[in-house]
């Protein structure tokens, strides 16, 4: 544990803290993360943590744009290393969508903690504008639709992707099934052509 006896600068001493953070939303849950029992846990004053988040929620607002970040990190690293035809892309898009759900269930509890608070709501408008230009950009090559077309679809595709999400959180689908169907609505959607043809003879 690091103790409030520790220098650290103002960048480091806020990483410090939302590492601390996230350690505790895993073992104990989102209920137990308060500025106290963050400050207690860091080892650090209260007026530090104060300092750096102000409120519960903006601590856990933090916490998801830091998850926000690294996932979008993953997925625009796993888009460089996909093959160059649209199947491979889409799938690759899928598979980052429902690796929030799988690979990083504190997302979803901070979420949850978060349901109501205006800023959060914002937050995730902001943050989904994000993800669908990312996968617009993506899917751009491969797609003859406007540039404001495609963008449109994908906003579609990932109202889909929520809901095929719904069913994986009750149990009512794999996560290889949600992958697969979010990746098939997305190829037909874009309007590929022969090339979204080729990128299935590929991956056959």
């Amino acid at each position: 544990m690091t103790t409030g006896s520790t220098r650290l600068s103002k960048p480091a001493r806020r990483e410090q803290l939302l590492d601390t953070a996230m350690a505790i939303v895993r073992a104990h849950g989102t209920d137990s993360l308060t500025l106290l029992s963050l400050a207690e846990a860091a080892g650090v004053s209260r007026p530090i943590v104060y300092d750096h988040f102000g409120t519960r929620p903006g601590l856990l607002i933090a916490l998801y744009r830091r998850l926000d970040e690294r996932h979008r990190a993953a997925s625009e690293e796993a888009l460089r290393d996909a093959p160059a035809v649209p199947r491979e892309i889409a799938r690759v898009l899928s598979a980052a969508y429902f690796a929030c759900a799988t690979d990083m269930p504190e997302w979803t509890a901070i979420s949850a903690a978060l349901k109501g608070n205006q800023e959060m709501e914002a937050i995730e408008r902001e943050l989904l504008d994000g993800y669908t230009d990312l996968m617009a950009t993506a899917l751009r090559p491969y797609s003859r639709l406007t540039q404001e077309a495609l963008r449109l679809r994908c906003v579609g595709a990932l109202g889909a992707a929520e809901a095929i999400a719904a069913e994986l959180n009750r149990g009512r689908a794999t996560v290889a099934e949600a992958i697969a169907a979010l990746t098939d609505l997305t190829v037909g959607s874009i309007d590929a052509g022969a090339q979204a043809g080729a990128g299935v003879a590929t991956t056959s």
